[in-house]
């Protein structure tokens, strides 16, 4: 049955061109949406991707309300129509995809948003609702009710569903294995780095062997063995004194300062679980501490940092909003993961260890994949875009209850954009590689 306000006839019959703005929902349900239009024999016309023009654009057309995820849309709208490309623009209107599984009233609004926006360029928007809860009107549903508006018949539009949800399941498969080779990857590199280290370090002790088998050779030679005894008892029992020196600090540097967190009772379960693993994993996954007050020695080559970028898919993957961290992050050598890229009934089944009552899905399976990946990386980003509202409050709660990682918290503006982004990366990156080498942090404790 159909929802008010979304015609079920062949109302679009002659649309032959869609148009498909690349933002929001688009870095989700892409496969989907552009398999089942090309199954219906229509041409999907995507826009750019986006650069600094499509934000300016977009953030001309909307109002200080608007969130920056929301502008990008808008000027992705507008290049369509400016290029005359399509017959037709899709903005479907999705409010939830079940229980728990809400999108921001955004998404919702969305249709009527790009149609007041354009009015003067009498836009056609080809539209329809996914709402589980109220409706009974899944995505499935909701698209068969487009293909009716296009003139398809019952059969051809279930064949085209069929197509696009194969499209849809292979594309986020694709996207779980590419994570997983990613862990493989990270994983058998830090392997190698800790055989490099053991390595380095036996490679130290055989030379520091030799000399001193040298030193006492000498001393024999020219008659001085007494002396030669002595200064050999006295490096002996310095070395004794600075391996009980090591020893006491990674007794004491064992504990990381951020390593629990003291959630009053009130953190989410799973994430106080996560805190003392973390706490307790600290004091053996570092074979060398440095001593306070030094710089720790590199003994062998570094193995990649894993940084989790922490971040909506249309923030993560959109080439200007996040691709400028992406490229900066494997520019400095670091392997990353992405949280969209979890697999989602996973992630969504451990999200609620952390929160019973978060309306968002995509927030939720956000933190699910922290959750999941929290052990597996050195450290997060976690990137908004200004002034999304879930972000606002899922953000300030992974921060304090998400402990035992060093997380860096950036938000993208229309004005500033990524400016400035290098600083903070590198100065994250220096932080990283420093306390994986047991440097200050660790050294603070002791």
């Amino acid at each position: 049955m159909g929802s008010p306000g979304f015609p079920t006839k062949a109302t679009h019959e002659g649309v032959r061109r869609i148009g498909m703005p690349r933002a929001l929902l688009f870095h989700r349900y892409g496969p989907l949406w552009t398999t089942f239009f090309e199954a219906l024999g229509r041409e999907v016309v995507l826009s750019e991707p986006t650069d600094k023009g499509t934000v300016e654009r977009g953030d001309a057309l909307s109002n200080d309300e608007c969130c920056l995820a929301s502008k990008v849309y808008l000027g992705h709208v507008a290049s369509l129509l400016d290029a005359n490309a399509c017959d037709a623009v899709f903005v479907p209107s999705i409010a939830n995809v079940g229980l728990h599984r809400g999108f921001c009233t955004k998404f919702q609004a969305l249709p009527d948003l790009v149609a007041n926006t354009f009015a003067d360029e009498r836009v056609r928007v080809l539209s329809c609702l996914v709402n589980e809860r109220e409706e009974k009107t899944g995505m499935k549903e909701a698209l068969l009710g487009v293909a009716a508006q296009l003139g398809a018949g019952s059969r051809e539009a279930k064949r085209a569903w069929k197509a696009a949800a194969h499209a849809q399941t292979q594309a986020e498969r694709f996207a779980a294995a590419q994570q997983m080779r990613a862990l493989t990857t990270l994983d058998r590199a830090r392997e190698a780095a800790r055989d490099g280290e053991a390595a380095a370090c036996d490679a130290h002790a055989a030379r520091d062997a030799g000399r001193t088998d040298g030193m006492r050779g000498a001393g024999n030679a020219s008659g001085t063995g007494g002396t030669t005894s002595a200064g050999g008892a006295d490096d002996a029992g310095r070395t004794s004194g600075t391996s009980g020196t090591d020893s006491a600090n990674r007794g004491t540097g064992a504990r990381r300062p951020n390593g629990a967190a003291d959630t009053g009772g009130a953190g989410p379960r799973m994430a106080a679980a996560v805190n003392a693993r973390a706490a307790d994993r600290a004091a053996s996954e570092r074979a060398t501490v440095a001593t306070p007050g030094t710089q720790p020695q590199r003994t062998a080559p570094e193995a990649p940092l894993g940084i989790l970028l922490a971040a909506h898919p249309y923030v993560a993957h959109d080439p200007y909003l996040g691709g400028t961290l992406v490229d900066l992050l494997e520019g400095m050598g670091a392997i990353v993961l992405f949280t969209d890229e979890t697999d989602r009934k996973r992630a969504l089944q451990a999200s609620f260890g952390f929160s019973s009552t978060l309306p968002w899905v995509v927030n939720r399976e956000l933190v699910g994949s922290l959750m999941l990946l929290h052990e597996h990386v050195d450290g997060i980003a976690l990137v908004s875009a200004f002034p999304c509202g879930p972000d606002s409050m899922t953000d300030d709660a992974i921060v304090r209850c998400i402990q035992g990682k060093p997380i860096l918290n950036l938000t993208i503006d229309a004005q500033s954009g990524t400016a400035g982004l290098e600083t903070r990366v590198e100065s994250f990156v220096d932080i990283l590689r420093y306390q994986g080498k047991g440097g200050y942090v660790h050294g603070a404790d002791a």
